[in-house]
Order: structure tokens, then C-alpha cells, then sequence
């Protein structure tokens, strides 16, 4: 069986890897998003997608879209059994989901159709899901609303980070691919409809999502933190002016009578700070343009103490 492969993010490389070094299927070729520029010096950098495709010679495109007459004449070249798509980044169109003999599968990092969209780890985390999971689909022409193929079930631990939660559930992506290919190569793959009225939907996250609101409660800081680490990062402003990545681990403390954002004490390994509801405890932050550090070298030297505010931009 023939099958074409469309990813970009980190989440598909071990399926990809797993399709590769099977004896069952062929895999014809890779597409993934065009490189692009990357950190304060805006140097183009490549998907780990396409590092894995050059690096054992497989047919390698990167069409800026993938509507484009071109691309989709790459896609019908390779005659594709199966087209699998893993977090590639682009809706297909029409013309693009016609060309497989038997079908355009794609793996969601939910159990949909909870979390459509593209954030659903982090939406997950941040609502304090007992578990999430993935789902392989059937793609149709909407946002992922197509039929069910197979799901897998996976419980989010207690101090979760989507960084944490993406590894996992990125290693349980192959068995579901291949589960999902053996199925349809079999023609015994099922075709379950979503509960469309049960449908959520995420968006995509920006860095000015990662503001901390110091009115939430303390559970929903510390899932905030959790949920946008390592994208789009948590931040806030201290009482000099600067602005500081904050990091997990966040600990929740029952103190709080004061103002939201108030630091209520420095202590030599964190500084507690009041919420809407209860307060948490920081200890790990990055001010802008340094590196990662314990918050007690950051404040040792400033003016900062308890009763000082913080989230003021100045």
C-alpha cells in the first residue's frame, strides 16, 4: 500500500519514522511546510519532518500551499493509497482529499469531537482534563469533523506540561497509525460520525495569550503556567518594569487576603503572590533577553518586596 505522508510539527515524526521502516507500506513521498524564520535572528529553519525525509532520501516537497495546482500534482504522482496527515499545518482541499484510492486519514491530539482546532493539548491542560488522547479520522472538508477510524484514551498526570503531554501522546501515535493502516488495507476500518453537538473548538495560540491575569484563581494560574509551556510561554510584569517568563513548577498556597498580584512574601527559594483565590508560589522565571533562572537570583539586589504589585506594564 502507498502512502504520502503530510506533516510538519514534532508530534508526527515517530509515526513518519515508524511508516518509513515498515515492510508493509510504501512510502512514497513527504510533504511539509515551507522553512521559516526562526528566533531573534530570523534564520530559516527546517521541520524535523523535513530533517528525517533528507536524511534518508525520501521525495521531499514544501508547497507554500497546498491547494496549489502544483502540489496537487505532486500528490497525484506519487498515486497514494492512503494520504496520512499529522499536524501539517494547512486544510486540505477538495482536490487533494479525492486523489487517495482508499483514504485521507488524519491523527488529532483529542479525543474529538472534543478540541478541534490547533491547540488541544494545551486546552486540555488548561481545563483541567482528567485525560485527552488521540483520534485517527477520515478528513473531510471541515475542521476536523470527519468520521472516527480509532481512538486511544491517555490520563494527564497531576503536574502535566503540554510539552509533556505532546511527548506522550507522540508516542502513541505509530501503534494508532499502523493499527488504522492495517484496517483500511484489510477494509475493515470503521467509520464512527462525531457528535457534532458535542463539538469544541480551540484556536491558535499567540504569545499575547500567555499574559497572566492575576484576578484568575490560583488552580487556573498554575494551569496556565502548566498549558502554555513550553508555547506559547506565561508572562508578567514585576514590579521594575521588566517582563519575566514564568515557569513551572507552580505550587498553590491557601493565603490570600490582599490584592490580586500583591506579592505577599519573599522567601529564599520563591516569592508568593495573591490571586483572585488563593495565591501561588514562583520560583523559576526568565527575564527578557536572559536566560532561564531561580527567581531569588533575579530579585537579590531590586527593589522589589512584599506589598509590591505585579502585572503593571510600565
Amino acid at each position: 500500500m502507498k502512502i504520502v505522508f503530510l506533516g510538519t510539527g514534532e508530534i508526527g515524526l515517530p509515526s513518519l519514522e515508524t511508516i518509513y521502516n515498515s515492510s508493509d507500506y510504501e512510502l512514497v513521498s513527504v510533504f511539509t511546510q515551507p522553512d521559516r524564520p526562526y528566533g531573534r535572528k530570523g534564520e530559516l529553519k527546517s521541520s524535523v519532518i523535513k530533517e528525517f525525509a533528507e536524511s534518508r532520501s525520501i521525495t521531499l516537497y514544501q508547497p507554500e500551499k497546498i491547494k496549489e495546482q502544483e502540489a496537487i500534482e505532486h500528490l497525484r504522482s506519487g498515486r497514494p493509497d492512503v494520504i496520512v496527515v499529522i499536524a501539517y499545518g494547512q486544510i486540505l482541499p477538495k482536490a487533494v482529499l479525492q486523489i487517495p484510492k482508499i483514504a485521507c486519514i488524519n491523527l488529532h491530539a483529542s479525543l474529538l469531537p472534543l478540541y478541534r482546532g490547533a491547540s488541544p493539548i494545551q486546552a486540555a491542560i488548561l481545563n483541567g482534563d482528567a485525560s485527552t488522547g488521540l483520534t485517527v479520522m477520515y478528513i473531510g472538508e471541515g475542521l476536523d469533523d470527519g468520521d472516527i477510524l480509532k481512538s486511544e484514551k491517555l490520563e494527564i498526570s497531576k503536574d502535566e506540561t503540554a510539552g509533556s503531554l505532546h511527548d506522550r501522546l507522540a508516542t502513541l501515535g505509530p501503534a494508532l497509525i499502523m493499527d488504522s493502516l492495517d484496517l483500511l488495507s484489510k477494509g475493515h476500518a470503521p467509520r464512527d460520525q462525531q457528535d457534532h453537538d458535542k463539538a469544541t473548538h480551540v484556536c491558535k495560540l499567540s504569545r499575547d495569550d500567555g499574559k497572566i491575569d492575576w484576578n484568575e484563581t490560583a488552580e487556573c494560574i498554575q494551569r496556565k503556567v502548566r498549558a502554555f509551556d513550553p508555547w506559547p510561554g506565561t508572562f508578567t510584569y514585576f514590579p521594575d518594569g521588566q517582563m519575566v517568563k514564568i515557569f513551572p513548577p507552580i505550587d498553590i498556597d491557601n493565603n490570600c487576603d490582599l490584592k490580586p498580584g500583591t506579592i505577599i512574601s519573599i522567601e529564599p527559594d520563591f516569592i508568593l503572590v495573591s490571586c483572585g483565590e488563593r495565591a501561588v508560589k514562583l520560583s523559576l522565571i526568565q527575564p527578557a533577553g536572559r536566560k532561564k533562572m531561580d527567581l531569588s537570583s533575579y530579585i537579590a539586589g531590586k527593589k522589589i518586596e512584599p506589598g509590591n504589585i505585579l502585572g503593571v506594564k510600565k
